[in-house]
């Protein structure tokens, strides 16, 4: 729950804004930090502003010694570099010395800079040093940040983000989200830290940046986090009064109307197409009809009568019928002029392959296409992209190779070659697909416009998405919220390497990097991370074929020690949680494993047993209801060939099913190439296997447990 605040209160940091904007500044001052935290509830310590040494006396004696002394100056922002901050002023002679000092060390730092006196503060004392603040990202806008503080915070760079407002389960995650968090638990005999005062702050900071926008970057750095509360030492507060304009976002329900009529079109036309062979309009022309699309295909051609037995025209316009969609093959020169007749014919959905835009560039040429959609209300994709496929309705308005493996994974990328790498892989790994779609340079239709669309889509049952960057990370995170509860979304960022966020003016915007706010805003909203293009894919063929799991109680059987050593590593990696075995279970596991067999978990049957072995603890794995998911580590034996593993695993599988019993199987084989086959009997049979791998069927279950957890299914 967000904190109410009064008429009033918001008044009141209203009125500190507008007389930080008249004045013509970009940050508050200190006092001007302590009105507007005391206004939102923000602990913050006792503090006056003095403008002569007897003053500073006065107030150090009222609030108590020792006390801080700080610069008060609207042009100095960071008082510690100016000399403008003393620490652990003990006596009213150190305070008066001090505050001399002080405006010393001002003027000779900035000879011209305003100076309204020297803040007396109280000193605060113990505790963890930790840092609340909050930043104005590019992409996400606000997000609220916490680490630790004090002068480690740049230095072990330990924080972590979320999209503000957060709500109370938010902040309470971010305290276990940084690598120190043991910290605040208390370590070698020292308090814990109150995890309800802390998180209360995250909370009203998050609620201050929402409520008002103009404040970019903030930090209450360091916050003094004790046992019986949170206190913030410093406060700083940076605005801009001249933010950048929002985008245009389209509501759900257009989202969802002009998505369909692209995607599950009754009549395409081809701009550009052509009969001669090599060019992409022929291409385009063959896929929609060797593809089997039984909707009206409409080739343009100023020219041309007739073209692949398809009667042609000279603009959309002559066109008699309606048109859902049009799939442009002409140079990028020409491509404004017949986005103008798609609009005058309220053509809804135009999918630009050409490139030549601001891929190489052309900034002015893609910002003209942008305006022409917007005016007709023409939703774009791409330009500089291959197409798209949408399987159910055997569509390929694309000039890649035809593809037909229907299924339920929908991917979409932001590259040509991802693209074609998704349709080899899916085509080599027999993964059927409901869509494959290219974004480009996503003019306008972004990934969240695709999650919109597949979140209603009862053909797709996980969104597989390939992105360099987000044009509104917000409006993705805030549909990615949404369509993670219903399906799994899996997310391969690339870029993970940049150099990050811009120069800031506050530590936790120096803190910002790219990367790091992806990972927290994706984990926040329930998407999984792909670390790579083959896990991306791998995701997207396993996630769906396994059941939900029930628990979080995982077993490892296994014919291989040495396999079971590195399946108990890549559970760790995972977050996957390896059960304690019960005293029962074990038993019960021993009466079918050899004395010199391991039991535990994992459970080891060594490599010489015969099917049975394997048989009959896969089905005590299955039957027990403490067991909810089960992990096979498959050795080569002569006793036990590969396919006669496979087929008894799918066997025992099957008749569990019968009985109502379904958990997650996945399998490592290692051994000679027979396992390649029996590996793929498998996964036709819904145990995501691998051959030659420890790692991948633990990350495929990994990714299913993130999405069942996000989506409150456990």
């Amino acid at each position: 729950m967000q904190p109410k605040l009064s008429d009033a209160q918001n008044a009141t940091v209203r009125a500190v804004l507008d007389q930080v904007k008249a004045s013509g500044r970009t940050a508050l001052t200190a006092p001007e930090g302590k009105i507007v935290c005391d206004a939102y509830g923000i602990a913050v310590p006792q503090e006056g502003v003095a403008t002569s040494a007897d003053e500073a006396v006065a107030l150090a004696t009222r609030m108590g010694l020792p006390v801080v002394l700080k610069i008060v100056s609207p042009d100095i922002l960071h008082k510690t570099e100016a000399g403008g901050v003393l620490v652990g002023v003990k006596s009213a002679d150190e305070v008066r010395a001090g505050y001399d000092k002080i405006l010393a060390n001002a003027k000779a730092y900035k000879a011209d800079a305003r100076i309204d006196g020297v803040q007396v503060q109280q000193m605060l004392t113990g505790g963890t040093e930790v840092i609340i603040g909050s930043i104005t990202d590019g992409s996400f806008g606000k997000l609220v940040a916490f680490g630790l503080g004090g002068v480690l915070v740049e230095v072990l760079k330990d924080i972590t983000f979320r999209l503000a407002p957060a709500t109370k389960a938010d902040a309470l995650s971010m305290l276990d989200g940084i690598q120190a968090a043991e910290m605040l638990h208390g370590v070698r005999g020292g308090d814990p830290v109150d995890r309800e005062a802390l998180s209360d702050m995250i909370v009203r900071v998050s609620q201050l940046v929402t409520d008002f926008p103009e404040i970019v970057e903030l930090d209450l750095n360091p916050v003094f986090a004790t046992k019986s509360g949170a206190i913030a030492a410093d406060v700083r507060i940076v605005v801009d009064f001249d933010p950048a304009p929002a985008r245009h976002r389209p509501s759900q329900d257009e989202i969802v109307t002009s998505m369909n009529r692209i995607m599950k079109p009754a009549a395409v036309a081809v701009i550009g197409a052509s009969s001669e062979d090599g060019k992409i309009g022929n291409s385009v022309m063959k896929n929609l009809i060797n593809g089997g699309y039984k909707g009206q295909i409409y080739p343009i051609h100023p020219k041309a009568d007739e073209i692949l037995g398809y009667k042609a025209y000279r603009s959309v316009k002559d066109v008699p019928g309606v048109i859902d969609a049009a799939v442009f093959a002409i140079p990028a020169k020409f491509v404004a002029a017949a986005l103008i007749e798609c609009g005058e014919k309220a053509i809804p959905g135009a999918v630009l392959i050409p490139s030549g835009f601001a891929e190489t560039g052309n900034e002015e040429g893609q910002r003209e296409i942008q305006e022409i959609g917007r005016k007709y209300n023409i939703r774009l994709m791409g330009p500089n992209i291959y197409g798209f496929y949408y399987t159910p309705a055997n569509l390929c308005a694309t000039f890649c190779t035809a593809y037909d493996v229907k299924g339920s994974a929908a991917l979409s990328s932001q590259s040509g070659g991802i693209g074609m790498a998704i349709i080899g892989f899916s085509r080599s790994a027999k993964m059927g697909v409901s869509a494959i779609v290219g974004l480009g340079n996503k003019s306008d239709l972004d990934e969240d416009d695709l999650l919109t669309f597949f979140e209603q889509d009862d053909n797709t049952k996980i969104i597989a998405q390939h992105c360099e960057d987000l044009k509104d990370g917000r409006s993705f995170a805030e549909v990615a919220r949404r369509v993670s509860k219903k399906k799994p979304v899996v997310v391969l960022k690339a870029g993970r390497t940049s150099a990050g966020a811009k120069a800031a003016s506050s530590h936790t915007g120096a803190l910002a990097g790219n990367d790091k706010i992806y990972e927290d805003v994706f984990k926040q909203v329930g998407v999984i991370r792909a670390r790579s293009l083959r896990q991306l894919l791998e995701f997207a063929r396993g996630v769906p074929v396994m059941p939900t799991p029930k628990g979080e109680n995982v077993v490892i059987i296994t014919g291989a020690g040495g396999s079971g050593v590195l399946l108990s590593d890549a559970c760790v990696d995972n977050g996957l949680q390896l059960m304690s075995m019960p005293d029962d279970l074990d038993a019960a596991f021993r009466k079918f494993i050899p004395p010199f067999g391991a039991a535990g978990n994992p459970v080891d049957i060594t490599g010489g047993e015969p099917p049975t072995t394997y048989k009959n603890t896969i089905k005590l794995g299955l039957q027990d209801d403490r067991i909810h998911a089960i992990i096979l580590g498959y050795w080569h034996t002569i006793i036990t060939p590969p396919m006669v593993f496979a087929k008894l695993v799918v066997e025992v599988k099957e008749e569990m099913k019968a009985l109502g019993i379904e958990k997650p199987i996945v399998a490592s084989l290692a051994g000679d190439v027979q396992v390649e086959e029996a590996a793929e009997y498998l996964y036709a049979h819904g145990v995501p296997a691998y051959a030659y791998s420890t790692e991948l069927p633990v990350e495929v279950l990994g990714a299913k447990y993130k999405w069942a957890r996000g989506a409150g299914l456990l």
